[in-house]
């Protein structure tokens, strides 16, 4: 009895504390003038309305308008964890955390102007903000160190934004990974949105990789679709061949600097217990809804077609790394490997250019569309671009050796 008393009088409170009118504390009187949408944003989230202040997450520092605003703190997952520990462990084990790792290591980025790749969150450190930063970076990118508010955006930070596939959408689409195209015009993607945000029946982003609402974001396959050791001796050489041109292993096959960067930014799976565990979860995912044998089968066919795109994709690495072995191709002064798939765009010759969409854009759209069981991006816009791509690089490597002679 005593017990369901306590319960009903804490109800009762709960229910009443959105309708406690609250003092208005020295931030939120000073920024209605100065920033009201802020104000009226914070105010209408959870956060707000349970009587939390600005100087929760920004510290108490600032206290005199423009003249020392660059004392007000911008928050980190460290401030989140103080009320959001498991969620926050979470992320911090999982691959977004790790997202600004590309930003310091790709030496594509090296070459780009500082708007691009830094501060001004124009490029690429615009969804690579998400990730960790040393304190001295957080200082030097001041707007972007919050990490948890990529998806809970500021400054409500609503949970069911967050829940939202439509959330994830501004950081995984485009070029390299349209997922959100690939999925919201899947079947899955298609009921959803046929039959709203409370659909039972169709999987979402938050469904499948952030499961049980873990914040951790791991796949099997991770971002490039590599994994270490394989079974199949054919398809570990054309790995081989593909880890080469990525810098991470050197010409006699031995490991360089780099593995250690793909091992920080946890992009590949380097054994078979770790790829199995974040399969076993996606199985037991999919399970839910399909049969254990039809999830195995779904997924080991996109496993299939990642083999057959590494076919293609070595043999054009390899067919341009004989024209660098013949003397056609001069590999730059300031390249560590040739060809080097890293350099991206800044690639020094038009068939390098070529083989670097066709691993960037069409390698990433064959398995990734396999894996979002959408058809058409696996097949036309992945397999058939590969296909194509991998005749033009043949046809130019003809050309160049007849100019040779």
């Amino acid at each position: 009895m005593k017990r369901l008393l306590s319960a009903m009088i804490g109800l009762f409170f709960i229910t009443l504390l959105p309708t406690v009118s609250l003092a208005k504390s020295q931030c939120i009187s000073c920024h209605e003038k100065v920033t009201p949408g802020i104000v009226e944003q914070f105010l209408s989230g959870k956060m707000g309305k349970a009587g939390l202040d600005c100087s929760t997450c920004h510290g108490s520092a600032h206290k005199k308008g423009a003249e020392d605003a660059k004392l007000a703190k911008l928050p980190t997952p460290e401030t989140c964890k103080k009320c959001h520990p498991e969620k926050v462990s979470q992320f911090m084990d999982g691959k977004h955390s790790l997202a600004w790792i590309a930003m310091k290591s790709m030496p594509m980025l090296q070459h780009q102007p500082s708007m691009i790749v830094g501060g001004g969150y124009k490029g690429c450190s615009g969804c690579h903000k998400i990730g960790i930063k040393s304190p001295e970076e957080v200082k030097q990118y001041r707007y972007g160190s919050g990490s948890c508010d990529s998806c809970h955006t500021r400054h409500t930070f609503n949970v069911k934004e967050a829940l939202d596939p439509r959330a994830c959408q501004s950081c995984h689409m485009g070029f390299d990974h349209p997922q959100w195209e690939m999925w919201s015009t899947s079947k899955h993607g298609t009921i959803w949105q046929i039959e709203g945000q409370g659909s039972k029946r169709a999987p979402t982003c938050q469904t499948c990789h952030m499961s049980d609402g873990n914040h951790r974001v791991m796949t099997a396959w991770g971002f490039l679709a590599v994994r270490l050791p394989e079974d199949d001796p054919a398809w570990l050489k054309d790995r081989v061949t593909i880890l080469q041109a990525l810098g991470v292993l050197d010409e006699k096959g031995k490991p360089t600097e780099r593995l250690e960067v793909v091992k920080a930014g946890k992009v590949a799976r380097l054994t078979k217990e770790e790829f199995q565990a974040e399969r076993n979860k996606m199985l037991k995912i999919c399970s839910r809804c399909h049969s254990p044998s039809y999830a195995k089968a779904q997924l080991e066919a996109g496993d299939k077609i990642i083999r057959e795109a590494d076919k293609l994709m070595a043999e054009a690495i390899r067919t341009v790394k004989a024209l660098y072995d013949e003397g056609i191709l001069k590999k730059p002064a300031s390249w560590k490997f040739a060809p080097d798939l890293l350099q991206f765009y800044e690639a020094k010759s038009a068939i390098e250019q070529d083989l670097y969409v066709m691993f960037l854009e069409y390698r990433m759209r064959t398995f990734q569309g396999a894996f979002h069981l959408n058809a058409d991006y696996m097949h036309w816009y992945g397999w058939a671009q590969m296909k194509e791509t991998l005749q033009k690089i043949k046809d130019e490597a003809k050309k160049l050796r007849k100019e040779k002679i």
